[in-house]
Protein backbone atom coordinates (compact mmCIF):
# COMPACT_ATOMS: atom_id res chain seq x y z
CA UNK A 1 0.00 0.00 0.00
CA UNK A 2 1.33 3.41 -0.90
CA UNK A 3 0.81 7.12 -1.06
CA UNK A 4 -0.80 6.98 -4.52
CA UNK A 5 -0.83 3.25 -5.33
CA UNK A 6 -3.72 1.55 -3.51
CA UNK A 7 -3.79 4.15 -0.71
CA UNK A 8 -5.38 2.64 2.40
CA UNK A 9 -6.72 5.97 3.65
CA UNK A 10 -9.03 6.48 0.69
CA UNK A 11 -11.66 4.12 2.10
CA UNK A 12 -11.66 6.04 5.36
CA UNK A 13 -11.91 9.30 3.42
CA UNK A 14 -15.12 8.15 1.76
CA UNK A 15 -16.47 6.50 4.91
CA UNK A 16 -16.32 9.87 6.68
CA UNK A 17 -18.56 11.30 3.97
CA UNK A 18 -21.15 8.54 4.34
CA UNK A 19 -21.70 9.12 8.08
CA UNK A 20 -22.41 12.83 7.71
CA UNK A 21 -26.04 13.72 8.48
CA UNK A 22 -26.75 15.06 4.99
CA UNK A 23 -24.90 12.46 2.93
CA UNK A 24 -26.53 11.56 -0.41
CA UNK A 25 -25.85 8.09 -1.79
CA UNK A 26 -24.56 8.37 -5.38
CA UNK A 27 -23.05 4.87 -5.55
CA UNK A 28 -25.28 3.84 -8.45
CA UNK A 29 -22.69 5.64 -10.56
CA UNK A 30 -20.42 2.66 -9.85
CA UNK A 31 -22.75 0.44 -11.90
CA UNK A 32 -21.98 2.55 -14.96
CA UNK A 33 -18.24 2.33 -14.31
CA UNK A 34 -18.48 -1.44 -13.87
CA UNK A 35 -20.09 -1.51 -17.31
CA UNK A 36 -17.14 0.53 -18.63
CA UNK A 37 -14.78 -2.15 -17.29
CA UNK A 38 -16.86 -4.92 -18.87
CA UNK A 39 -16.60 -3.15 -22.21
CA UNK A 40 -12.83 -2.93 -22.08
CA UNK A 41 -12.28 0.32 -20.22
CA UNK A 42 -12.23 3.97 -21.20
CA UNK A 43 -10.77 7.39 -20.39
CA UNK A 44 -13.46 9.42 -18.67
CA UNK A 45 -13.41 13.08 -17.71
CA UNK A 46 -16.24 14.56 -15.64
CA UNK A 47 -16.19 18.34 -15.30
CA UNK A 48 -18.46 20.33 -13.00
CA UNK A 49 -18.35 23.69 -11.19
CA UNK A 50 -16.73 23.86 -7.80
CA UNK A 51 -18.63 22.39 -4.84
CA UNK A 52 -20.62 19.96 -6.97
CA UNK A 53 -19.44 16.69 -5.43
CA UNK A 54 -16.56 15.87 -7.78
CA UNK A 55 -14.03 15.00 -5.07
CA UNK A 56 -16.53 12.90 -3.10
CA UNK A 57 -17.26 10.93 -6.28
CA UNK A 58 -13.55 10.44 -6.95
CA UNK A 59 -13.04 9.14 -3.40
CA UNK A 60 -16.03 6.81 -3.83
CA UNK A 61 -14.62 5.39 -7.08
CA UNK A 62 -11.13 4.99 -5.71
CA UNK A 63 -12.25 3.31 -2.47
CA UNK A 64 -14.61 0.93 -4.29
CA UNK A 65 -12.11 -0.42 -6.81
CA UNK A 66 -8.96 -0.14 -4.71
CA UNK A 67 -7.28 -3.45 -3.87
CA UNK A 68 -5.81 -4.08 -0.45
CA UNK A 69 -8.77 -2.61 1.45
CA UNK A 70 -12.07 -4.16 2.51
CA UNK A 71 -15.08 -2.05 1.54
CA UNK A 72 -17.72 -4.70 2.26
CA UNK A 73 -18.97 -3.16 5.51
CA UNK A 74 -19.30 0.23 3.80
CA UNK A 75 -20.62 -0.50 0.32
CA UNK A 76 -22.98 -3.37 1.23
CA UNK A 77 -25.22 -0.84 2.97
CA UNK A 78 -25.29 1.61 0.08
CA UNK A 79 -27.21 1.49 -3.20
CA UNK A 80 -24.42 -0.33 -5.03
CA UNK A 81 -24.88 -3.17 -2.51
CA UNK A 82 -28.20 -3.97 -4.21
CA UNK A 83 -26.26 -5.02 -7.33
CA UNK A 84 -25.84 -8.78 -7.63
CA UNK A 85 -22.31 -8.54 -8.98
CA UNK A 86 -20.78 -5.66 -7.06
CA UNK A 87 -18.54 -7.98 -4.99
CA UNK A 88 -16.95 -9.24 -8.19
CA UNK A 89 -15.52 -5.77 -8.82
CA UNK A 90 -15.16 -4.25 -5.35
CA UNK A 91 -11.53 -3.91 -4.17
CA UNK A 92 -10.20 -6.08 -7.00
CA UNK A 93 -7.92 -3.62 -8.82
CA UNK A 94 -4.70 -1.73 -8.49
CA UNK A 95 -5.76 1.90 -8.21
CA UNK A 96 -3.54 4.94 -8.63
CA UNK A 97 -5.38 7.77 -6.90
CA UNK A 98 -3.93 11.30 -7.10
CA UNK A 99 -5.46 14.57 -5.96
CA UNK A 100 -3.48 17.15 -7.90
CA UNK A 101 -4.56 19.96 -5.57
CA UNK A 102 -2.56 18.40 -2.72
CA UNK A 103 0.95 19.24 -3.78
CA UNK A 104 4.06 20.55 -1.99
CA UNK A 105 3.81 23.14 0.75
CA UNK A 106 4.71 26.69 -0.34
CA UNK A 107 4.94 25.61 -3.96
CA UNK A 108 6.52 28.29 -6.16
CA UNK A 109 7.34 26.53 -9.41
CA UNK A 110 6.10 23.84 -11.76
CA UNK A 111 9.32 21.86 -11.31
CA UNK A 112 8.76 21.72 -7.55
CA UNK A 113 5.10 20.79 -8.09
CA UNK A 114 5.54 17.90 -10.53
CA UNK A 115 8.61 16.53 -8.73
CA UNK A 116 6.49 16.17 -5.58
CA UNK A 117 4.13 13.73 -7.30
CA UNK A 118 6.83 11.87 -9.20
CA UNK A 119 8.94 11.17 -6.10
CA UNK A 120 6.03 9.73 -4.13
CA UNK A 121 4.90 7.69 -7.12
CA UNK A 122 8.38 6.19 -7.60
CA UNK A 123 8.55 5.39 -3.88
CA UNK A 124 5.22 3.52 -4.13
CA UNK A 125 6.32 1.50 -7.18
CA UNK A 126 9.67 0.50 -5.65
CA UNK A 127 7.91 -0.67 -2.50
CA UNK A 128 5.18 -2.63 -4.32
CA UNK A 129 7.40 -4.02 -7.12
CA UNK A 130 10.95 -4.28 -5.76
CA UNK A 131 11.95 -6.65 -8.56
CA UNK A 132 11.20 -4.16 -11.33
CA UNK A 133 14.18 -2.17 -12.56
CA UNK A 134 13.68 1.11 -14.35
CA UNK A 135 15.72 4.15 -15.19
CA UNK A 136 15.47 7.22 -12.95
CA UNK A 137 14.77 9.32 -16.03
CA UNK A 138 11.70 7.24 -17.00
CA UNK A 139 8.36 9.01 -16.95
CA UNK A 140 5.57 7.77 -14.69
CA UNK A 141 3.91 6.33 -17.79
CA UNK A 142 7.02 4.37 -18.80
CA UNK A 143 7.48 3.10 -15.26
CA UNK A 144 3.93 1.71 -15.20
CA UNK A 145 4.48 0.21 -18.63
CA UNK A 146 7.58 -1.59 -17.34
CA UNK A 147 5.70 -2.87 -14.28
CA UNK A 148 2.85 -4.13 -16.45
CA UNK A 149 5.14 -5.91 -18.92
CA UNK A 150 7.16 -7.63 -16.18
CA UNK A 151 4.11 -8.65 -14.13
CA UNK A 152 1.91 -10.52 -16.58
CA UNK A 153 0.31 -7.43 -18.16
CA UNK A 154 -0.86 -6.05 -14.84
CA UNK A 155 -3.60 -3.43 -15.17
CA UNK A 156 -4.33 -0.24 -13.26
CA UNK A 157 -7.31 2.02 -12.71
CA UNK A 158 -6.23 5.67 -12.63
CA UNK A 159 -8.33 8.13 -10.61
CA UNK A 160 -7.23 11.78 -10.83
CA UNK A 161 -8.96 14.55 -8.90
CA UNK A 162 -8.50 18.30 -9.55
CA UNK A 163 -6.68 17.72 -12.83
CA UNK A 164 -6.88 21.46 -13.61
CA UNK A 165 -5.20 22.73 -10.43
CA UNK A 166 -2.28 24.18 -12.44
CA UNK A 167 -4.74 26.42 -14.33
CA UNK A 168 -5.91 28.11 -11.12
CA UNK A 169 -2.52 29.19 -9.76
CA UNK A 170 -0.84 32.26 -11.19
CA UNK A 171 2.69 31.02 -10.55
CA UNK A 172 2.19 28.40 -13.28
CA UNK A 173 2.86 29.76 -16.77
CA UNK A 174 1.07 28.82 -19.97
CA UNK A 175 4.12 26.78 -20.85
CA UNK A 176 3.84 24.93 -17.50
CA UNK A 177 0.21 24.16 -18.18
CA UNK A 178 1.11 22.73 -21.54
CA UNK A 179 3.77 20.61 -19.87
CA UNK A 180 1.24 19.30 -17.36
CA UNK A 181 -1.33 18.28 -19.97
CA UNK A 182 1.50 16.57 -21.87
CA UNK A 183 2.38 14.77 -18.61
CA UNK A 184 -1.24 13.56 -18.24
CA UNK A 185 -1.36 12.55 -21.89
CA UNK A 186 1.83 10.49 -21.55
CA UNK A 187 0.39 8.78 -18.47
CA UNK A 188 -2.98 7.89 -20.00
CA UNK A 189 -2.93 7.89 -23.81
CA UNK A 190 -2.34 4.62 -25.61
CA UNK A 191 -1.32 2.82 -22.43
CA UNK A 192 -2.20 -0.88 -22.24
CA UNK A 193 -1.79 -0.86 -18.47
CA UNK A 194 -4.59 1.71 -18.03
CA UNK A 195 -7.75 -0.34 -17.65
CA UNK A 196 -9.74 2.81 -16.97
CA UNK A 197 -8.91 6.43 -16.28
CA UNK A 198 -11.36 8.59 -14.36
CA UNK A 199 -10.47 12.26 -14.13
CA UNK A 200 -12.37 15.20 -12.71
CA UNK A 201 -12.04 18.96 -12.45
CA UNK A 202 -13.77 22.22 -13.33
CA UNK A 203 -12.26 23.00 -16.73
CA UNK A 204 -13.04 21.09 -19.94
CA UNK A 205 -9.92 19.12 -20.89
CA UNK A 206 -10.07 19.46 -24.65
CA UNK A 207 -10.42 23.24 -24.45
CA UNK A 208 -7.38 23.50 -22.21
CA UNK A 209 -4.96 21.09 -23.83
CA UNK A 210 -2.88 21.65 -26.91
CA UNK A 211 -3.58 19.81 -30.19
CA UNK A 212 -4.40 16.14 -29.59
CA UNK A 213 -2.67 15.73 -26.22
CA UNK A 214 -5.86 14.80 -24.39
CA UNK A 215 -8.27 13.95 -27.19
CA UNK A 216 -8.55 10.35 -25.98
CA UNK A 217 -10.85 11.36 -23.11
CA UNK A 218 -14.62 11.13 -23.26
CA UNK A 219 -15.75 14.38 -21.62
CA UNK A 220 -18.97 14.77 -19.63
CA UNK A 221 -19.97 18.26 -18.58
CA UNK A 222 -23.14 19.62 -16.99
CA UNK A 223 -24.32 21.67 -19.96
CA UNK A 224 -24.65 19.09 -22.71
CA UNK A 225 -23.70 15.61 -21.48
CA UNK A 226 -26.42 13.13 -20.57
CA UNK A 227 -24.27 10.41 -19.03
CA UNK A 228 -23.45 10.72 -15.31
CA UNK A 229 -25.62 13.86 -15.13
CA UNK A 230 -27.65 12.83 -12.06
CA UNK A 231 -24.61 12.01 -9.94
CA UNK A 232 -23.33 15.58 -9.50
CA UNK A 233 -25.44 18.08 -7.65
CA UNK A 234 -28.63 17.23 -5.76
CA UNK A 235 -31.95 16.51 -7.43
CA UNK A 236 -35.21 17.87 -6.06
CA UNK A 237 -36.12 14.45 -4.65
CA UNK A 238 -32.76 14.20 -2.88
CA UNK A 239 -33.22 17.65 -1.34
CA UNK A 240 -36.73 16.62 -0.21
CA UNK A 241 -35.18 13.72 1.72
CA UNK A 242 -32.46 15.93 3.19
CA UNK A 243 -35.09 18.42 4.32
CA UNK A 244 -37.01 15.66 6.10
CA UNK A 245 -33.81 14.73 7.93
CA UNK A 246 -33.28 18.38 8.79
CA UNK A 247 -36.75 18.70 10.32
CA UNK A 248 -36.19 15.54 12.37
CA UNK A 249 -32.70 16.53 13.52
CA UNK A 250 -33.07 20.26 14.16
CA UNK A 251 -34.75 21.40 17.43
CA UNK A 252 -35.79 24.80 16.02
CA UNK A 253 -35.75 24.60 12.19
CA UNK A 254 -35.62 28.05 10.59
CA UNK A 255 -35.26 27.01 6.95
CA UNK A 256 -38.23 26.37 4.69
CA UNK A 257 -38.12 23.96 1.80
CA UNK A 258 -38.76 26.93 -0.47
CA UNK A 259 -35.64 28.63 0.91
CA UNK A 260 -33.51 25.79 -0.40
CA UNK A 261 -35.17 25.97 -3.81
CA UNK A 262 -34.82 29.72 -4.16
CA UNK A 263 -31.27 29.94 -2.90
CA UNK A 264 -29.57 26.86 -4.35
CA UNK A 265 -31.66 25.35 -7.18
CA UNK A 266 -31.57 26.54 -10.77
CA UNK A 267 -28.80 24.55 -12.44
CA UNK A 268 -29.80 22.14 -15.19
CA UNK A 269 -28.27 19.06 -16.73
CA UNK A 270 -28.83 17.47 -20.12
CA UNK A 271 -31.66 15.35 -18.71
CA UNK A 272 -33.46 18.68 -18.15
CA UNK A 273 -33.32 17.93 -14.44
CA UNK A 274 -33.08 20.93 -12.16
CA UNK A 275 -30.05 20.53 -9.88
CA UNK A 276 -29.08 22.11 -6.56
CA UNK A 277 -25.63 23.20 -5.46
CA UNK A 278 -24.90 20.35 -3.01
CA UNK A 279 -22.30 22.09 -0.87
CA UNK A 280 -24.54 25.10 -0.28
CA UNK A 281 -27.59 22.95 0.53
CA UNK A 282 -25.66 20.95 3.11
CA UNK A 283 -24.14 24.08 4.64
CA UNK A 284 -27.51 25.82 4.88
CA UNK A 285 -29.09 22.80 6.57
CA UNK A 286 -26.15 22.50 8.95
CA UNK A 287 -26.15 26.21 9.81
CA UNK A 288 -29.97 26.34 9.99
CA UNK A 289 -30.23 29.40 7.78
CA UNK A 290 -30.07 30.31 4.10
CA UNK A 291 -27.23 32.45 2.87
CA UNK A 292 -24.44 32.84 0.39
CA UNK A 293 -22.06 29.94 1.02
CA UNK A 294 -20.40 30.19 -2.37
CA UNK A 295 -16.66 30.11 -1.71
CA UNK A 296 -15.12 32.58 -4.12
CA UNK A 297 -11.87 31.68 -5.85
CA UNK A 298 -9.37 33.72 -7.85
CA UNK A 299 -11.31 33.38 -11.09
CA UNK A 300 -14.19 35.38 -9.55
CA UNK A 301 -12.11 38.56 -9.44
CA UNK A 302 -10.74 37.95 -12.93
CA UNK A 303 -14.21 37.50 -14.40
CA UNK A 304 -15.45 40.58 -12.53
CA UNK A 305 -12.66 42.59 -14.17
CA UNK A 306 -13.94 41.61 -17.62
CA UNK A 307 -17.41 42.80 -16.62
CA UNK A 308 -16.19 46.09 -15.14
CA UNK A 309 -14.01 46.78 -18.20
CA UNK A 310 -17.10 46.11 -20.34
CA UNK A 311 -15.21 43.73 -22.63
CA UNK A 312 -17.25 43.35 -25.83
CA UNK A 313 -20.32 44.87 -24.18
CA UNK A 314 -20.54 42.20 -21.47
CA UNK A 315 -21.71 44.78 -18.89
CA UNK A 316 -25.07 45.16 -20.63
CA UNK A 317 -25.44 41.40 -20.67
CA UNK A 318 -24.80 41.25 -16.92
CA UNK A 319 -27.42 43.96 -16.34
CA UNK A 320 -29.99 41.88 -18.16
CA UNK A 321 -28.94 38.73 -16.31
CA UNK A 322 -29.32 40.46 -12.96
CA UNK A 323 -32.76 41.60 -14.08
CA UNK A 324 -33.66 37.98 -14.73
CA UNK A 325 -33.40 37.95 -18.51
CA UNK A 326 -31.80 34.92 -20.24
CA UNK A 327 -28.96 35.56 -22.71
CA UNK A 328 -28.54 33.37 -25.79
CA UNK A 329 -24.98 31.99 -25.91
CA UNK A 330 -23.19 29.30 -27.86
CA UNK A 331 -21.03 27.96 -25.05
CA UNK A 332 -19.12 25.67 -27.39
CA UNK A 333 -17.67 28.61 -29.30
CA UNK A 334 -14.98 29.88 -26.97
CA UNK A 335 -11.21 29.52 -26.98
CA UNK A 336 -10.57 29.20 -23.28
CA UNK A 337 -6.89 28.52 -23.84
CA UNK A 338 -6.51 32.19 -24.70
CA UNK A 339 -4.75 34.16 -21.92
CA UNK A 340 -7.19 37.03 -22.50
CA UNK A 341 -10.90 36.69 -23.20
CA UNK A 342 -11.97 39.04 -25.99
CA UNK A 343 -15.60 38.27 -26.72
CA UNK A 344 -18.81 38.39 -24.73
CA UNK A 345 -19.67 34.76 -25.38
CA UNK A 346 -16.23 33.68 -24.21
CA UNK A 347 -16.73 35.46 -20.89
CA UNK A 348 -20.27 34.16 -20.37
CA UNK A 349 -19.12 30.66 -21.30
CA UNK A 350 -16.33 30.71 -18.74
CA UNK A 351 -18.78 32.02 -16.13
CA UNK A 352 -20.90 28.98 -16.93
CA UNK A 353 -17.94 26.60 -16.60
CA UNK A 354 -17.18 28.01 -13.15
CA UNK A 355 -20.83 27.76 -12.08
CA UNK A 356 -21.70 31.46 -11.86
CA UNK A 357 -24.27 30.99 -14.61
CA UNK A 358 -26.53 28.14 -15.65
CA UNK A 359 -26.82 27.04 -19.26
CA UNK A 360 -30.21 25.73 -20.32
CA UNK A 361 -31.91 25.47 -23.71
CA UNK A 362 -29.38 27.68 -25.46
CA UNK A 363 -29.32 30.48 -22.89
CA UNK A 364 -27.40 31.41 -19.78
CA UNK A 365 -29.09 32.65 -16.63
CA UNK A 366 -28.17 33.47 -13.05
CA UNK A 367 -29.34 30.24 -11.42
CA UNK A 368 -30.47 31.30 -7.95
CA UNK A 369 -30.37 33.85 -5.13
CA UNK A 370 -26.95 32.71 -3.95
CA UNK A 371 -25.32 33.63 -7.26
CA UNK A 372 -27.57 36.67 -7.68
CA UNK A 373 -25.94 38.14 -4.58
CA UNK A 374 -22.51 37.70 -6.16
CA UNK A 375 -23.46 39.71 -9.23
CA UNK A 376 -25.20 42.34 -7.11
CA UNK A 377 -21.96 42.92 -5.20
CA UNK A 378 -20.26 43.91 -8.44
CA UNK A 379 -23.06 46.31 -9.28
CA UNK A 380 -23.23 47.91 -5.83
CA UNK A 381 -19.50 48.48 -5.50
CA UNK A 382 -18.56 49.82 -8.91
CA UNK A 383 -19.25 53.33 -10.27
CA UNK A 384 -19.42 51.88 -13.77
CA UNK A 385 -22.81 50.43 -12.85
CA UNK A 386 -24.26 53.84 -11.96
CA UNK A 387 -27.14 53.26 -14.38
CA UNK A 388 -28.11 50.10 -12.53
CA UNK A 389 -28.11 51.89 -9.17
CA UNK A 390 -30.35 54.66 -10.57
CA UNK A 391 -32.59 51.92 -11.86
CA UNK A 392 -32.74 50.39 -8.38
CA UNK A 393 -34.07 53.67 -6.95
CA UNK A 394 -36.72 53.95 -9.65
CA UNK A 395 -37.61 50.31 -9.13
CA UNK A 396 -38.27 50.90 -5.44
CA UNK A 397 -40.71 53.61 -6.53
CA UNK A 398 -42.57 51.35 -8.94
CA UNK A 399 -42.86 48.56 -6.38
CA UNK A 400 -44.25 50.96 -3.75
CA UNK A 401 -46.62 52.39 -6.36
CA UNK A 402 -47.85 48.89 -7.24
CA UNK A 403 -48.75 48.22 -3.60
CA UNK A 404 -50.55 51.58 -3.41
CA UNK A 405 -52.30 51.34 -6.78
CA UNK A 406 -50.50 54.47 -8.04
CA UNK A 407 -50.75 53.81 -11.78
CA UNK A 408 -49.32 57.23 -12.76
CA UNK A 409 -46.03 56.49 -11.01
CA UNK A 410 -45.91 53.03 -12.57
CA UNK A 411 -46.34 54.51 -16.04
CA UNK A 412 -43.72 57.16 -15.30
CA UNK A 413 -41.08 54.65 -14.16
CA UNK A 414 -41.79 52.40 -17.14
CA UNK A 415 -41.24 55.37 -19.45
CA UNK A 416 -37.96 56.18 -17.69
CA UNK A 417 -36.67 52.64 -18.15
CA UNK A 418 -37.87 52.38 -21.71
CA UNK A 419 -36.41 55.75 -22.72
CA UNK A 420 -33.15 55.59 -20.77
CA UNK A 421 -29.88 54.36 -22.16
CA UNK A 422 -30.27 50.77 -21.14
CA UNK A 423 -28.98 47.42 -22.41
CA UNK A 424 -32.20 47.08 -24.35
CA UNK A 425 -31.78 48.04 -27.98
CA UNK A 426 -34.86 47.35 -30.13
CA UNK A 427 -37.21 49.98 -28.72
CA UNK A 428 -40.48 48.80 -30.26
CA UNK A 429 -39.82 45.09 -29.99
CA UNK A 430 -42.43 43.28 -27.90
CA UNK A 431 -39.80 41.16 -26.19
CA UNK A 432 -37.94 44.34 -25.34
CA UNK A 433 -41.06 45.68 -23.61
CA UNK A 434 -41.06 42.57 -21.45
CA UNK A 435 -37.40 43.14 -20.62
CA UNK A 436 -38.09 46.78 -19.76
CA UNK A 437 -40.80 45.74 -17.32
CA UNK A 438 -38.43 43.22 -15.71
CA UNK A 439 -35.77 45.90 -15.35
CA UNK A 440 -38.30 48.33 -13.91
CA UNK A 441 -39.21 45.81 -11.22
CA UNK A 442 -35.62 44.75 -10.54
CA UNK A 443 -35.85 45.79 -6.87
CA UNK A 444 -38.56 43.17 -6.40
CA UNK A 445 -36.05 40.34 -6.86
CA UNK A 446 -35.06 40.57 -3.18
CA UNK A 447 -38.66 40.02 -2.05
CA UNK A 448 -40.05 37.83 -4.81
CA UNK A 449 -39.36 34.79 -6.92
CA UNK A 450 -40.05 36.46 -10.27
CA UNK A 451 -41.20 33.98 -12.91
CA UNK A 452 -41.67 34.83 -16.57
CA UNK A 453 -44.36 33.16 -18.72
CA UNK A 454 -45.13 30.73 -15.91
CA UNK A 455 -48.07 28.42 -16.46
CA UNK A 456 -50.91 29.69 -14.33
CA UNK A 457 -54.61 28.79 -14.36
CA UNK A 458 -55.51 27.92 -17.94
CA UNK A 459 -52.75 29.84 -19.69
CA UNK A 460 -49.33 31.43 -19.47
CA UNK A 461 -48.90 34.71 -17.63
CA UNK A 462 -46.22 37.22 -18.63
CA UNK A 463 -44.90 37.64 -15.09
CA UNK A 464 -45.90 36.29 -11.73
CA UNK A 465 -44.16 37.32 -8.50
CA UNK A 466 -44.21 34.79 -5.66
CA UNK A 467 -43.37 36.45 -2.33
CA UNK A 468 -40.58 34.96 -0.25
CA UNK A 469 -42.56 36.08 2.80
CA UNK A 470 -46.09 34.65 2.52
CA UNK A 471 -47.48 37.73 4.26
CA UNK A 472 -46.47 39.93 1.31
CA UNK A 473 -48.75 40.59 -1.65
CA UNK A 474 -48.53 38.41 -4.75
CA UNK A 475 -48.25 40.20 -8.09
CA UNK A 476 -49.40 39.22 -11.59
CA UNK A 477 -48.21 41.29 -14.56
CA UNK A 478 -49.77 40.98 -17.98
CA UNK A 479 -48.33 43.04 -20.86
CA UNK A 480 -50.00 44.16 -24.09
CA UNK A 481 -48.46 45.91 -27.08
CA UNK A 482 -50.85 48.25 -28.92
CA UNK A 483 -53.65 47.11 -26.63
CA UNK A 484 -55.26 48.39 -23.47
CA UNK A 485 -54.38 47.57 -19.86
CA UNK A 486 -58.08 46.78 -19.40
CA UNK A 487 -57.74 43.89 -21.85
CA UNK A 488 -54.63 42.74 -20.00
CA UNK A 489 -56.64 42.59 -16.76
CA UNK A 490 -59.45 40.79 -18.57
CA UNK A 491 -56.98 38.10 -19.66
CA UNK A 492 -55.75 37.70 -16.08
CA UNK A 493 -59.32 37.14 -14.91
CA UNK A 494 -60.44 34.89 -17.78
CA UNK A 495 -57.31 32.71 -17.63
CA UNK A 496 -57.56 32.41 -13.82
CA UNK A 497 -53.90 33.25 -13.32
CA UNK A 498 -54.48 33.91 -9.61
CA UNK A 499 -54.95 30.16 -9.07
CA UNK A 500 -51.19 29.79 -9.19
CA UNK A 501 -50.92 31.32 -5.72
CA UNK A 502 -53.10 28.59 -4.21
CA UNK A 503 -50.34 25.98 -4.37
CA UNK A 504 -50.80 22.29 -5.03
CA UNK A 505 -53.28 20.13 -3.16
CA UNK A 506 -52.24 19.87 0.46
CA UNK A 507 -49.74 22.75 0.21
CA UNK A 508 -50.01 26.16 1.82
CA UNK A 509 -51.04 29.06 -0.40
CA UNK A 510 -48.07 31.06 -1.62
CA UNK A 511 -49.38 34.30 -0.17
CA UNK A 512 -51.67 35.32 2.66
CA UNK A 513 -51.62 38.89 1.38
CA UNK A 514 -53.48 40.42 -1.53
CA UNK A 515 -53.10 39.28 -5.12
CA UNK A 516 -52.47 42.34 -7.27
CA UNK A 517 -53.29 42.10 -10.97
CA UNK A 518 -51.32 44.66 -13.00
CA UNK A 519 -52.30 45.27 -16.61
CA UNK A 520 -49.79 47.23 -18.73
CA UNK A 521 -50.44 48.51 -22.24
CA UNK A 522 -47.69 49.97 -24.41
CA UNK A 523 -48.59 51.85 -27.60
CA UNK A 524 -45.74 51.75 -30.08
CA UNK A 525 -46.94 54.61 -32.24
CA UNK A 526 -46.87 57.29 -29.54
CA UNK A 527 -44.59 55.41 -27.10
CA UNK A 528 -47.05 55.71 -24.24
CA UNK A 529 -47.41 53.30 -21.29
CA UNK A 530 -50.75 52.90 -19.55
CA UNK A 531 -51.46 50.85 -16.44
CA UNK A 532 -54.43 49.50 -14.46
CA UNK A 533 -54.44 47.55 -11.18
CA UNK A 534 -57.04 45.30 -9.60
CA UNK A 535 -57.07 43.35 -6.37
CA UNK A 536 -58.09 39.77 -7.19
Amino acid sequence: MGFYLNPTDILELYRKETIKPYFVDKTEMLKELILVLKQGGSNISVTRPRRFGKSVAAAMIGSFFCGGVDGESLFSGLKIGESKEYKKYMNQYNVIYIDFSKGPRNCKSYEQYIEYFEKRFVRDIKKAYPDVIFDDSDSMGEILRTVSMEHDNEKFILVFDEWDYVFHRKYFSEENRGEFTAFLGDLTKGRAYALMTYMTGVLPIKKYSASDTMNHFDEYNMANSLRFSEYFGFTGAEVDELYRRYLNNTPEPLLSRMDLEQWYDGYHNERKMSMYNPNSVVTALTENQPGNYWAKAGEYDELADYVLDDTDGVRDAVMLLVAGEPIAVDISEYASTAPVLKHRDEILSVMTVYGYLNYYEGCVRIPNRELQTEFEKIIRMEPKFDYMRRLEKESMRILKATYEGDVDTISSVLAFVHNSESPLKAYNDEAELSGSVKLAYIAARNRYDMQREDQAGTGYVDYIFYPYNRADDGIILELKCDDSPENALKQIRNKKYAMKFQGKLGEESKTTGRILAVGIGYYRKDKVHRCKIEVM
